[in-house]
């Protein structure tokens, strides 16, 4: 308004929302989603039913796939779900501890508001503690090496004991700690991990005990020819990006048949040129072919003949995978393969799963790439039990690469909570404040695992800070078995976990503080139809 005079920048309709309004409006979005995420966190958690609107269910309590399903439109929550999602990516685990501790961040945060503190000075105060706990985590955290099978499964079943494959984390966490170590790549003293070199495979049918793991690979695919070999063993196996076909031209061609011997000649050349290619093939020693295009009927017939096994229409990922598995070298044309490029495994084999006929390709020595045959009773079960494994597999990975653990069940996020206000004594300034509502803000872990196990949370969190207080860094909330006790040899997560959700938590709680100005923009209206009921009417 200029001398009385309204001034319009926006479009008619545009609403906006300013100052304190504009941040409580985003806080509380925020925490809303926070909160529905808490009731999902430790053992005791609950799963949430999420219908889209197809009436496809998902049923989970992994707080990535929870924030993934929901139609989510408010901006900030948008944030802690960007959150969520990046937590998933670098860490696989802990991502509600991420969105939780985000949405206790801005609660303290909105406290420090209506007493008047300005938001950089509240994000400044945040960032200082984020470092400083960071830094400290380093300190609580304890070596894991590649060889401690032990405390990798206990990794692995950490990272599922939330999930509703609870019952059987034991089995699967010695499927993701064999997946891991057989891929683990080491580069000048320096192991790294690359899930990707872990195929997974869902078949419903079974029981969850009656997965695998499988030094090899899984085609799911049948052999090309009914009457090929079911079974080759050993297998020597050639890998072909392209097809087994004669290939036509690229330009439009035109062929003139006027007599019957010129028909006839054409059919046999066709053939010649089929039979040698096959004959490449199978003059490398070859028994299996694995080709990522497609195998002509006639050429599948002369595989057939030569007892050679031969798969068409691979995907690139399986060819690849495959070169890990069994060492062989994927070539362009049948011609040009040799017998130095196939690769080598003690079996492959067509099998009959439920109404689907896969082909294993196992007993590959020195694999470098595993698969993991998931069963179930169900898809949505076998839904459940990839994300699990999924997050093990990261977690245990994780932790070869980091080669630090830090103690799970609130233990950690308590002792960071009374270090920070030692540190927040000697900071001074308002940033002191700051610090302190960050130390608070930790405390929602193991307050929210004591609440969800039915136990009182100002009982626990009094219990945590004396057990710390002298000395017992390890103690956390037993949640099995209600009681605060020490959590080394029960509750282990790689310390990326910890880094990262207090990294990604403190940097979306300030973005969301620093926005003072909401503005938002209504879609313009569409032009006017011309088909109105007058339309085509002369005039």
């Amino acid at each position: 308004m200029l001398a009385g005079t309204p001034v319009l920048l926006l479009r008619e309709g545009t609403e906006r929302a300013e100052g304190k309004d504009a941040q409580r409006e985003n806080i509380r979005a925020a925490r809303a989603l926070a909160e529905s995420i808490r009731s999902t966190l430790g053992p005791k958690g609950m799963d949430k039913m999420l219908v889209d609107s197809a009436g496809d269910v998902v049923i989970t309590n992994d707080g990535a796939t929870i924030v993934q399903e929901m139609e989510i439109q408010h901006p900030a929550a948008k944030m802690l779900a960007e959150l969520a999602k990046s937590q998933d990516l670098e860490c696989g685990d802990g991502t509600k501890t991420s969105v939780i501790l985000a949405g206790e961040l801005l609660h303290k945060a909105e406290e420090l508001l209506e007493e008047h503190i300005h938001p950089t000075v509240i994000t400044q105060g945040y960032r200082l503690a984020a470092q400083r706990a960071i830094e400290q985590l380093r300190e609580v955290g304890r070596p894991v090496h590649r060889g401690d099978r032990d405390l990798l499964r206990r990794i692995a079943m950490t990272s599922m004991i939330s999930k509703g494959v609870a019952s059987y984390r034991e089995q699967l966490a010695d499927l993701a700690v064999g997946a891991v170590e057989a891929v683990l790549e080491e580069h000048e003293g320096r192991f790294t991990f690359d899930k990707r070199n872990v195929q997974i495979v869902r078949r419903t049918g079974g029981d969850i005990s009656h997965s695998e793991l499988l030094e090899g690979h899984i085609l799911e695919l049948e052999v090309a020819h009914s009457a090929m070999p079911r079974t080759v063993a050993p297998a020597h196996l050639a890998l072909l990006a392209g097809a087994v076909e004669v290939r036509k031209t690229e330009l439009s061609a035109e062929i003139r048949i006027t007599a019957p011997d010129q028909m006839q000649s054409f059919l046999s050349e066709e053939e010649r040129l089929v039979a040698e290619m096959v004959d490449s093939v199978r003059r490398t020693g070859a028994n299996v072919l694995v080709a990522e295009k497609g195998i002509d009927d006639l050429a599948a017939e002369h595989f057939a003949r030569a007892g050679i096994y031969a798969v068409r229409r691979a995907k690139r990922a399986d060819l690849e995978l495959l070169a890990k598995a069994t060492g062989a070298e994927i070539v362009s044309r049948p011609e040009e393969l040799r017998s130095s490029d196939l690769g080598t495994a003690a079996r492959v084999e067509e099998r009959h799963i439920g109404e689907d006929r896969l082909t294993f390709v196992t007993g590959c020595e020195g694999a470098r790439s595993v698969s993991l045959l998931l069963r179930g009773g169900s898809e949505h079960v076998l839904a459940e039990v990839e994300r699990s494994l999924v997050d093990a597999l990261s977690t245990v990975g994780g932790a070869i690469e980091d080669g630090l653990v830090v103690t799970g069940a609130g233990a950690a996020a308590i002792e960071l909570s009374l270090r920070l206000r030692d540190l927040a004594a000697r900071i001074g300034g308002r940033e002191q404040i700051a610090v302190e509502r960050f130390a608070d803000a930790l405390e929602v872990i193991p307050s929210t695992l004591a609440e969800n196990a039915g136990m009182s949370t100002l009982d626990a969190l009094i219990e945590l800070r004396r057990r710390h207080a002298s000395g017992e860094r390890d103690a956390g909330v037993d949640v099995l078995n209600a009681r605060i006790a020490d959590m080394r040899e029960v509750a282990v997560e790689p310390i990326r976990v910890g880094r990262q959700a207090i990294q990604g938590a403190t940097e979306a709680a300030a973005m969301i503080l620093r926005i003072d100005d909401v503005i938002a923009s209504r879609r313009a209206p569409g032009p006017a139809s011309s088909a109105g009921p007058h339309a085509g009417a002369p005039g």
